[in-house]
């Protein structure tokens, strides 16, 4: 086999291979990297955003079952049933009695979940969980 054979063609390779070739211009890519950019960067900000309200959510939570397995409870609570937070004297207590037949801060009402973990079901007049958590809102 002679040289010429076992070589390709220069007539068949992807590049130029002689100066009087058609010269080699570049795409201009940068509407292509703008609009990438800045669909990534929406993408990402709003997925930051959701991180963002899962962690404070979660943050809330674990903040307000602390809140309850640290008070006075004279009972053991049933799952699924609703009971109520109070504040007083200083201390806090788990009640099966309603705000509207007790005179005490209600701080909220609570459900138990078959997990253990406290659902608030709703939250006391003028309760604010930053000054309650002593929490700082990022």
């Amino acid at each position: 086999m002679s040289e010429s054979e076992s070589k390709p063609s220069r007539a068949f390779l992807p590049y130029p291979v002689s100066t009087l070739s058609p010269p080699i211009i570049p795409n201009d890519l940068t509407s292509f990297k703008s609009r990438g950019i800045s669909q990534v960067e929406r993408e990402l900000q709003q997925k930051l955003m959701e991180i963002r309200e899962i962690y404070l959510q979660t943050i809330d939570h674990f903040n307000w079952n602390k809140l309850v397995y640290e008070a006075d409870i004279q009972f053991e609570p049933i799952i699924g049933e609703t009971y109520h937070l109070y504040e007083m004297r200083g201390r806090r207590q788990l009640s099966m009695v309603a705000p509207d037949q007790w005179a005490q801060k209600h701080l909220a009402s609570v459900r138990l979940n078959a997990d253990r973990q406290w659902k608030v079901v709703s939250t006391g007049s003028g309760v604010d969980t930053r000054e309650l958590f002593g929490t700082v809102e990022l």
